[in-house]
C-alpha cells in the first residue's frame, strides 16, 4: 500500500483511484463496506482511501478527552489488510480547513489527487465549516469530472455500526460487542516502553504501552490475544493484559501491561499488537503482594480458559 500525505506530490501512478472518504477510526464494517463499494465501483483503478491526519476533531478540540480507536498507523495497518492499495492519509491543516466545499472538490480530488470515484456515507459533510453534503460532491463530480457514491448506512439488529457505539461498548467492558461492530477484535498497538519492573519481580513481567491519544476501555483485567509482527519473537501469543493506573502502586497515568503465557524475551522497542477479547474483573488494591499475585494467578488461569475457545 502506498501512503500520500501531500496532494501537491501526486504521483502519476497513484491517480486515477477508487476512493472512500472518510476518518475510519476502528475501520468497523460500516467503514469496509464503503471501501468494498470503491472497490466494485472501478474494479479497473487502484481502491484508495482519502482520509486526514490529525482527526479533524482533535485539530479543533486539542483539549478534549482522547477519543480515537486507534492511531493513525494501526488505522493504515487495518486498511492495508482489507486490500486498500493507495491511503490519502492527507495533513489536516488550517489551509485545508478553510477550504469550501467546492474549493476542496476542486483542488484537493480533482487537481491534487486526480480521483476517479469517490463513495461517501449518507452524513458525509465536507468543507469549511461542514457546509457540503453529499448532494454537493455528486454536483461538483458531475461539474469536474469524477464519480460520487453515496452509501447506504450499514447496522446490525442493534443498529448501525458507528465509532460512537464501539467507544461504548469499550468503555462498558464489553469487547465481544465492540468486535461484532468492528468485525475484527479491538486492538492496542504500539511500542514496548520502559516501565517500573515490578512485574518482574512479582513472576508476571509485562510489556508496557502507552495509551495517550487513544479512547480508553474500561479499567481491568482482559483476556489478550497479542500479535508480533516481525524480529526475532515474531508471532501470535496469548496473555492477560491489564489496562488502568496500577491502583495498587499508586499510578496515575493509564497504560497497557500484557503478560505473554508461555514467552521470555526483550520485547522493548518492540510493535505490539494487543487484542481485548474478554473483560475478567476491574482494577483493585490488594492487602500485600502475596495477595496480588494470588489473584494474578486466578486471572491468567481464567484467561487461558476462555482463550482456549478462540
Amino acid at each position: 500500500m502506498r501512503i500520500i500525505r501531500d496532494p501537491a506530490f501526486t504521483a502519476p501512478e497513484d491517480r486515477g483511484a477508487s476512493a472512500a472518504i472518510g476518518n475510519f477510526d476502528g475501520v468497523h464494517l460500516g467503514h469496509q463496506a464503503v471501501i468494498a463499494q470503491a472497490k466494485d465501483a472501478c474494479p479497473d483503478a487502484p481502491l484508495g482511501v482519502l482520509t486526514f491526519s490529525p482527526h479533524p476533531r482533535e485539530f479543533f478540540q486539542p483539549q478534549a478527552p482522547a477519543f480515537r480507536l486507534m492511531s493513525a498507523a494501526a488505522r493504515a495497518s487495518r486498511l492495508e489488510k482489507i486490500g486498500v492499495e493507495r491511503l490519502y492519509d492527507l495533513n489536516f491543516t488550517q489551509a485545508l480547513a478553510s477550504l469550501s466545499p467546492e474549493g476542496f472538490a476542486q483542488q484537493v480530488v480533482v487537481d491534487g489527487l486526480g480521483l476517479r470515484h469517490l463513495v461517501i456515507g449518507e452524513d458525509f459533510r465536507f468543507g469549511q465549516g461542514r457546509a457540503g453534503g453529499p448532494e454537493d460532491l455528486q454536483r461538483f463530480g458531475t461539474k469536474m469530472g469524477f464519480d460520487v457514491t453515496v452509501a447506504e448506512i450499514v447496522g446490525g439488529a442493534d443498529g448501525r455500526f458507528s465509532s460512537t457505539a464501539i467507544r461504548k461498548a469499550l468503555s462498558e467492558g464489553r469487547p465481544a460487542d465492540a468486535a461484532t461492530m468492528l468485525g475484527h477484535w479491538h486492538r492496542i498497538e504500539g511500542p514496548v516502553i520502559g516501565g517500573e519492573q515490578r512485574g518482574r519481580d512479582l513472576g508476571y513481567p509485562t510489556a508496557n504501552m502507552s495509551l495517550a491519544g487513544l479512547h480508553q476501555p474500561k479499567f481491568g483485567v482482559y483476556a489478550a490475544l497479542i500479535d508480533i509482527a516481525d524480529g526475532p519473537h515474531a508471532g501470535r501469543y496469548q496473555g492477560a493484559a491489564s489496562l488502568g493506573v496500577r491502583p495498587m502502586f499508586d499510578g496515575d497515568i493509564p497504560n497497557l501491561e500484557t503478560f505473554l503465557f508461555d514467552f521470555s524475551g526483550d520485547l522493548y522497542g518492540t510493535v505490539l499488537s494487543v487484542a481485548l477479547v474478554e473483560y475478567l474483573r476491574p482494577e483493585a488494591r490488594f492487602n500485600g503482594l502475596s495477595e496480588l499475585i494470588t489473584q494474578m494467578d486466578a486471572d491468567c488461569v481464567q484467561a487461558r480458559r476462555i482463550l482456549e475457545t478462540i
